[in-house]
């Protein structure tokens, strides 16, 4: 990581602004900022948020959701876990909490106005960008998000085809909710992941 990109993610790890200065409901618990931004990787992983247990951990992924990512994208953990391979960068750093149902609330919308572009003008190398969930992919396609994660992730090869750098690949989460999600859509396991394990080893030599 170079000096400056270093500086910045300090900035990030201290940050506040979902506590002191929050949009709506503050934050319902201290904040912990989980990123592995990288200033050599050619590959990020845009994802969402984090869940409960990384919150715990202090580190992207360390949970089901990880185990499914890694074998999407067909490489080791310590593969994964190598900044100068991959940046792992969600759009809210904080785990933003439960809602009523159990489930995670969206990304926080203090982070991403705050530090995205910022991390990206940092990360010069970036060439390839894995948008995780809709709140990713409307930040980084280049062409606007279909109108469900679903026609999203089907027409991943116009989007792919998208004039622009860094090229763009929806995935949806690897969540297990998403379990049923994958049995009605055999064609990302047949087409999509075959094409994204193909990018990622080019990427990684």
């Amino acid at each position: 990581m170079s000096e400056e990109l270093d500086r910045f993610t300090t900035r990030v790890r201290a940050c506040r602004i979902c506590v002191e200065s929050p949009i709506g409901r503050p934050l319902p618990h201290e904040p912990r900022p989980v990123l592995r931004p990288s200033s050599s990787a050619r590959i990020l992983i845009a994802s969402q948020a984090p869940g409960t247990k990384v919150h715990i951990s202090g580190m992207p992924f360390t949970d089901a959701s990880g185990d499914r990512l890694r074998n999407w994208l067909g490489v080791s953990s310590e593969e994964f876990y190598d900044t100068s391979r991959f940046a792992i960068v969600p759009m809210g750093f904080c785990f933003p909490g439960q809602d009523a149902k159990g489930g995670d609330l969206p990304p926080r919308r203090e982070c991403a106005p705050a530090w995205r572009a910022p991390l990206m003008a940092r990360m010069p190398r970036i060439d390839l960008v894995l948008t995780i969930g809709i709140y990713a992919q409307s930040w980084h396609m280049a062409v606007a998000r279909r109108p469900s994660l679903t026609e999203t992730v089907m027409d991943w090869r116009a989007i792919w085809e998208a004039p622009g750098n860094p090229k763009v690949l929806p995935l949806p989460h690897p969540s297990w909710r998403n379990t049923g999600w994958l049995k009605k859509n055999p064609w990302f396991e047949m087409d999509l992941l075959p094409f994204l394990r193909s990018e990622i080893r080019y990427r990684l030599g």
